[in-house]
């Protein structure tokens, strides 16, 4: 799934998302948390006031361009701009630094190469560590 990169999590995500593939992992998005963990087990973890403003944590808001279509999600009609950890991009997304890109399977044997443009806001570097 991933090519060949380093991902940063926080230990505070890395526990919530654990809580939450305990809860959802035999449910109808095995699939998903399973691709989730996968890539957990390769993340380099680190304490939320150690991580850097770059990096796509759990509620960042992020700017990311599809590089197979070259089209950016705002322009796919996101209706709300929200994505769940659990929904294939959000996985995908997760613990990647500014100018990383991903390969990553999407439903129906779809690949998706997608690169992160920007972290527009990231709740550690916010400081709002209680989020």
């Amino acid at each position: 799934m991933s090519l060949d990169r380093s991902i940063y999590v926080t230990q505070r995500d890395l526990e919530r998302l654990q809580r939450l593939l305990e809860t959802h992992g035999s449910r109808r998005d095995a699939e998903a948390c399973t691709a989730l963990e996968d890539e957990l087990g390769h993340a380099v973890v680190v304490e939320p006031t150690k991580i850097t403003p770059d990096v796509v944590t759990m509620n960042s808001r992020v700017r990311f361009e599809d590089l197979d279509t070259g089209v950016y999600p705002k322009d796919a009609d996101v209706n709300e701009g929200r994505v769940s950890v659990l929904a294939p991009v959000g996985s995908a997304l997760l613990g990647l630094s500014v100018g990383q890109s991903i390969q990553w399977p999407l439903p129906g044997e779809k690949n998706r190469h997608l690169r992160v443009v920007s972290v527009t806001y990231q709740p550690e570097a916010a400081g709002d560590l209680d989020l």
